[in-house]
């Protein structure tokens, strides 16, 4: 039988102005995470929705969800290859398109991960290594659009 996991959040929205929703100007998109025992995430709609561009808003958190997914995947597959890494970053994008006559949605999400390894010879594998993770990772298999990746793998010295 297959391993189930939870995730419960609690998100609240704190945008009304004392109207409430009365009209679609009327009302901010403010609202806050909450994850037991974690930091609160301040959020919003994206700036073209209304929102604040000061607080994350639900596609920042699909494209970071997707890069720290597939990071911690990476990790640890080369933890288990013995390839050192040193440092990590991506600088992930998203497309999202939205139509005239209706909602929007994803059609690609590119992870550019920058990968630090101690030695020139576990280049290679390094970058073997992000197909399986995208391979692995539970939120990549979890879309209905393509994730790409385009790796640079590099040495610390």
């Amino acid at each position: 039988m297959p391993k189930q996991h939870n995730y419960p959040v609690t998100v609240t929205w704190t945008g009304n102005n004392g109207t409430g929703t009365s009209a679609y100007d009327a009302y901010e998109r403010s609202h806050t995470i909450s994850v037991v025992n974690k930091p609160d995430l301040p959020g919003s709609a994206d700036t073209p929705f209304r929102g604040d561009n000061t607080k994350y808003n639900p596609e920042d958190m699909l494209v970071a969800s997707l890069s720290t997914c597939h990071m911690l995947w990476y990790l640890h597959l080369c933890a288990d290859a013995g390839i050192i890494v040193t440092g990590y970053e991506d600088n992930a994008t998203g497309i999202m398109v939205q139509p005239d006559n209706g909602p929007g949605h994803f059609t690609e999400v590119t992870l550019n991960p920058i990968v630090t390894v101690t030695e020139d010879h576990m280049i290679n594998k390094a970058n073997d290594l992000h197909d399986k993770a995208h391979d692995c990772c539970f939120i990549a298999n979890s879309m209905n659009f393509p994730v790409h990746h385009k790796p640079t793998c590099k040495t610390s010295v």
